[in-house]
């Protein structure tokens, strides 16, 4: 029989790999939604809405194991920190899930007609985001201080995406009035994007807190 503290910090690990898996079902969701936007395949945006439940449950799944750590282990400073982490941490996941799955219904919403242009921002945004999410769930892991810190820093690229993208869309929408309701949904699936890159700062925040025992807000928008 492992000692407590043995069993806690296995505990712990198996909780990091389900914080693992549940970034790689989000970020293959954010990728699979942009693609569906960038193809206006409807058929897959549909799939992309159904799974959102699984990236759901998984949140549920982790939530649950740690109500029954605090139940049962008592945890205190860095083991309770960590129990905050991963909480904090599932939940943004869970809500970036959400993002891709509102990617997925602006899909649906623009129909069969054609882009107002073709998407070379909004997939730059999703590889980006997506990259700094694996990075941060890798820093998570290996209490990485430093690549959190590196990584909120890097939310102001996305940012300036967002503002590239919103700016060559309105021009769209004054020199044309009729592309304002297709552009208008390009809009909508950027800012989902550059919403999913700010709960990755917030993930990397939660790092710094893990490590530090300090809560901060990093990156006060430098752009």
């Amino acid at each position: 029989m492992p000692t407590t503290r043995k069993a806690f910090q296995e505990n712990i690990k198996a909780l990091e790999k389900d914080i693992i898996n549940e970034g790689e079902m989000v970020s293959m969701a954010i990728n699979r939604s942009v693609e569906a936007l960038r193809s206006l395949n409807v058929e897959e945006a549909k799939k992309i809405i159904a799974d959102d439940l699984l990236i759901n449950k998984k949140r549920w799944e982790i939530e649950e194991k740690c109500i029954h750590l605090f139940a049962t282990q008592q945890p205190v400073a860095t083991d309770l920190r960590e129990l905050i982490a991963v909480l904090s941490i599932t939940t943004d996941l869970e809500r970036m899930g959400d993002h891709a799955e509102g990617i997925a219904k602006i899909v649906i919403m623009h129909g069969d007609k054609p882009l107002v242009k073709p998407l070379i921002d909004i997939p730059r945004m999703a590889e980006k985001a997506t990259d700094m999410l694996t990075r941060g769930l890798e820093a998570f892991v290996n209490r990485d201080e430093k690549t959190a810190r590196a990584i909120c820093d890097e939310d102001d690229e996305v940012d300036m995406l967002y503002d590239q993208i919103y700016r060559e869309l309105l021009t769209f929408m004054i020199e044309d009035p009729k592309t304002i309701t297709r552009a208008t949904y390009l809009i909508w699936a950027a800012h989902n994007l550059e919403r999913i890159a700010d709960r990755v700062t917030n993930i990397c925040e939660r790092i710094v807190f893990l490590v530090t025992g300090t809560m901060e807000e990093i990156n006060v928008s430098k752009y």
